[in-house]
């Protein structure tokens, strides 16, 4: 291996690593929060890219029966919770985010799939389909189960990865797909050449990782995001609902997934399950920052792109192995320096 194969091979790593990071950084905001494993994190990066490649393709993306389906059974749930509670206030904000939000949503593919849009348009009603998904997701699977252990969680979490992945099999067949890169461009450093959606890639997790830090620090929203990840039970003392503070969680997880899955439609395949090996390799890296620490799970999502770019040069046959082997070490470090805490405590 000579320096330009490695600035290479460091390159597509960055490119890789720079989209584990921002899963990395909603898997582990997603745990703070509401204690949940979110292995279906993967499952929102490929929505979100095949959604897109259905807009390009000029057909009605099957996501949208799903946010209307998924819409539609929180609507009635939230219904039957109103009636119960004789909220009609309640009731009034389901029809609105639940009945006629998504209906907008659905109305507005429609017109536009046989239209081939611009493709920031394009972009911007595959985020407003796949988006929503994460809160309702949260209220059917998870808010229901917001006080059991981490344990049932996980599995009620692996059970609606495989749902999800069997819908997106039932949406979008075996058949894989790939878009448009945004930009043709070819920038030369050196003796690398750097494309111009690879800048994309960089740029894109660079402002969204800015933003998420200006949201956590200044707004309110973020504060309460931060306070219930801290402490649950302290922060519903002071006011904070954790409902909202979980549907939030699982809207900017849904938010980061389907983006993430946008950036890297034009650079690789994306598959129906694509998504699950790409969140698995997030996961490593929020694992590496132990589910807690952000600047942590971010360098250790940069360090498995990195390894998994050099390993395909070196054992490419072996380069799931490699990086997945990377978190027995992890898990056996945390394992002999982290104090146990029973989780009543």
């Amino acid at each position: 291996m000579d320096l330009q194969i490695a600035l290479l091979l460091a390159q597509d790593g960055l490119t890789n690593g720079a989209i584990y990071v921002l899963l990395a950084l909603a898997l582990v905001l997603v745990f703070a929060v509401t204690r949940v494993i979110f292995i279906p994190q993967g499952e929102f990066v490929a929505f979100g890219a095949l959604t897109l490649a259905a807009f390009d393709n000029g057909k009605l993306p099957g996501t949208v029966w799903l946010l209307l389906g998924g819409a539609a059974l929180v609507l009635l749930v939230e219904a039957v919770a109103a009636r119960r509670e004789r909220n009609n206030q309640r009731l009034a904000r389901a029809l609105l985010f639940y009945g006629l939000l998504p209906a907008v949503v659905a109305g507005a593919a429609w017109w536009a799939a046989a239209l081939k849009l611009a493709l920031p348009v394009q972009i911007a009603l595959s985020l407003a389909i796949v988006v929503p998904m994460g809160p309702i997701l949260y209220r059917l699977a998870f808010q229901p189960l917001a006080e059991a252990s981490v344990l049932v969680l996980l599995i009620v979490s692996v059970a609606v990865h495989l749902a999800l992945a069997g819908l997106g099999l039932f949406f979008f067949g075996a058949e894989g797909s790939r878009t448009p890169a945004f930009s043709e461009a070819m920038l030369k450093f050196g003796e690398i050449n750097v494309s111009g959606q690879s800048l994309w890639v960089y740029g894109s997790s660079a402002v969204l990782i800015l933003a998420l830090y200006v949201f956590f620090s200044r707004s309110l929203y973020g504060k309460a995001l931060v306070a219930t990840a801290v402490n649950r039970t302290g922060a519903r003392l002071m006011g904070i609902r954790t409902s909202m503070a979980g549907g939030l969680a699982f809207t900017l997880a849904a938010a980061i997934g389907a983006f993430s899955g946008i950036l890297i439609a034009p650079i690789t395949t994306i598959f129906y399950d694509t998504g699950f090996i790409i969140g698995l390799k997030g996961f490593v890296g929020a694992i590496v920052g132990g589910l807690a620490s952000y600047p942590v799970a971010a360098g250790g999502a940069l360090l498995v792109g990195l390894i998994e770019s050099y390993a395909s040069f070196w054992a490419s046959a072996f380069k799931e192995v490699i990086v997945f082997t990377l978190i027995i070490p992890v898990l056996l470090w945390r394992s002999l320096t982290t104090h146990h805490i029973e989780e009543d405590e």
